[in-house]
């Protein structure tokens, strides 16, 4: 495992520490954190949105593959099959796995199962790797406190690149980092207020009429009106309540938006309340 400087700044710089540039394939999940496409035009390489292994195809200019379960923004969790599959597929054509996994602990509907678990890799970490922040889990965000871990000789290959370039976390972080990950106790704190925030909302959500689509992990609800997202910003931001639009998130997600848990439980009732009112243009 690697300390890093939270986990954003891994997932930017990942491909170009790993050696990915111009004339090579990334591939990003079909809806999903825009960062996952920066940091492949970062390294001048080409990127493929696909959430089927059959769709990239025998491409051999692939070279990194990024999973995320749980989804930001759509809380899908990937069953361990589809994890199984998609680690077989990379080591079959040497492409290195990378699974950002920063909202491994707050499943709701579904259990979200590491990549790095023994029922993925068999016990073989060769060509995977995980990334992991205390952001989410332990309300850490203003800490920059992350973690890469999986295959020792990607991580040895990361480590002597990143100290050279003054990746390094400091200390102090790094010991918060250690209090942090050996405390369980703030975590299940943290999940029943994040439970009892979801619930109200996506009560509050459905009854206005939204569809919810997965969602059943992570920190966010993604909600449709069945209507661009943008109209549908609008309306809720008439009623003083910010949603994130689908279209940040790739262009098949046009008619969704990302509604997150983390304000306030005041301002969460707040935001439940003015979605009784109704929904005219």
């Amino acid at each position: 495992m690697l300390p890093t400087i939270g986990s954003k700044e891994l997932v930017a710089w990942l491909p170009t520490l790993l050696g990915v540039g111009p004339g090579d394939v990334v591939v990003i999940p079909a809806v999903c954190y825009p960062t996952y496409e920066v940091g492949a035009k970062l390294a001048g390489a080409e990127v493929v949105r696909s959430d089927s292994l059959t769709a990239v195809g025998p491409d051999p200019r692939v070279k990194l593959i990024w999973i995320n379960s749980p989804s930001n923004p759509t809380g899908r969790v990937l069953p361990v099959e589809h994890l199984r599959k998609v680690v077989a597929w990379g080591r079959e054509r040497g492409v290195i796995v990378v699974s950002d996994e920063c909202y491994v602990s707050l499943g709701w509907e579904s259990e979200p199962v590491s990549v790095l678990s023994d029922e993925v890799t068999g016990g073989d970490y060769s060509g995977v790797l995980a990334v992991h922040s205390l952001s989410k889990r332990s309300n850490l965000a203003g800490y920059r406190a992350g973690f890469v871990g999986g295959d020792p000789a990607l991580v040895g290959e990361l480590l002597a690149v990143r100290k050279h370039a003054g990746m390094i976390v400091p200390a102090p972080v790094q010991a918060a980092m250690v209090a942090a990950l050996n405390d369980e106790a703030h975590v299940a704190e943290q999940r029943v207020r994040y439970a009892a925030r979801r619930d109200m909302l996506r009560t509050a959500l459905v009854k206005s009429g939204f569809e919810i689509s997965h969602s059943e992990a992570g920190l966010y609800l993604w909600a449709t009106r069945d209507e661009d997202c943008w109209a549908t910003v609008d309306r809720l931001a008439r009623r003083g309540i910010l949603a994130a639009p689908g279209a940040f998130y790739g262009p098949s997600a046009a008619k969704h938006v990302r509604i997150a848990l983390t304000a306030t439980d005041e301002r969460v009732a707040t935001a439940a309340d003015r979605l009784a009112e109704p929904f005219t243009d």
